[in-house]
């Protein structure tokens, strides 16, 4: 298959690599610092499961002229209106789109826009660039799951398959996709929410009592909401979460909590903002998140001119 990345940052950069190492044909959509930062240092990975540095194909979304089979989106998700407008020229009536943001609330316009072209997506895996534009890999997951949003192993599903098939990292076809992602929904805005609150990585967050409360209190605003409107969640789904952050390493940190220590901008209004309107909108009340949500969004505030 022929694939288009768009973004080349931890994510789309660390499997696209992986694709790349593979002997996949693999294009990256970036913008031109970036295109030049690759050109000079290549595309490097520095991973527990092995390093790899390869010339990547790079293109602008300017430099138009053919379609792709698949396109991922790997950008952050305050990024989506931009991006969904950069790969329409690269977009066939054939080309699947598989979005690797967090969330849910992109689906509603990548489907507006491409209809049944979108699939299921969603990854897990810990990864930074360097000051010299490096992929870093600080943890061992390296997950990426994708399926029909119906559920359904189509024809299309089993050719990605095939174009996945043998990378050094977890690709996964899941039957169940839409689940899949709203778990890592709960689970990301949970630890994003409790991790940038507590301003801690993850070990004390479940270590000390008071705040290990907070977090299961967390844990239990988010699926009530979820619930409410109808998502496909296990029952038992704050335990598993927090079984699972349990059994993280002590100094894991957010995406969210790394942003905001470098002073970037963040995902928090598509992550707890866009639950909290929901949840308003059933009249349930979510305090601990909206704590959370508040905290970033003052951050926000305060480093909007820097």
């Amino acid at each position: 298959m022929n694939i288009l990345i768009a973004g080349a940052g931890g994510i789309g950069g660390y499997f696209g690599g992986r694709l790349m190492e593979k002997g996949q044909k693999v294009t990256f959509l970036v913008r031109e610092n970036r295109k030049e930062q690759l050109r000079n240092t290549g595309l490097v990975i520095k991973s527990p499961h092995g390093d790899f540095t390869g010339t990547p194909q790079l293109i602008t979304k300017d430099d138009q002229g053919q379609t792709y089979d698949v396109i991922l989106i790997t950008t952050k998700a305050y990024h989506l209106d931009q991006v969904i407008e950069d790969i329409k020229p690269f977009v066939n009536e054939s080309t699947l789109i598989l979005p690797l943001l967090n969330g849910i609330a992109h689906l509603d316009p990548l489907v507006d826009t491409f209809g049944d072209q979108v699939i299921g997506g969603l990854c897990f895996i810990e990864t930074t660039l360097d000051a010299e534009g490096h992929v870093i890999q600080s943890s061992p997951v390296h997950e990426l799951v994708y399926g029909e949003r119906d559920g359904h192993k189509t024809d299309r599903i089993i050719a990605l398959e095939q174009a996945f098939e043998g990378a050094n990292a977890g690709f996964r076809q899941s039957e169940n996709i839409m689940q899949d992602m709203w778990h890592k929904y709960s689970f990301i805005t949970a630890m994003s929410g409790i991790t940038t609150l507590m301003r801690s990585p993850i070990g004390p967050t479940v270590q000390i009592p008071s705040a290990r409360h907070t977090l299961d209190r967390l844990l239990q605003e988010i699926s009530s909401v979820m619930k409410a409107i109808g998502a496909p969640i296990a029952d038992n789904l704050p335990e598993m979460q927090m079984i699972r952050m349990e059994e993280m390493n002590e100094e894991m940190k957010s995406s969210m909590l790394r942003d905001m220590e470098k002073g970037l901008q963040t995902e928090t209004s598509h992550l707890q903002g866009w639950l909290l309107e929901k949840g308003q909108a059933e009249k349930i009340g979510t305090p601990i998140l909206e704590a959370a949500y508040a905290h970033v969004k003052i951050y926000e505030s305060l480093n909007a001119d820097r």
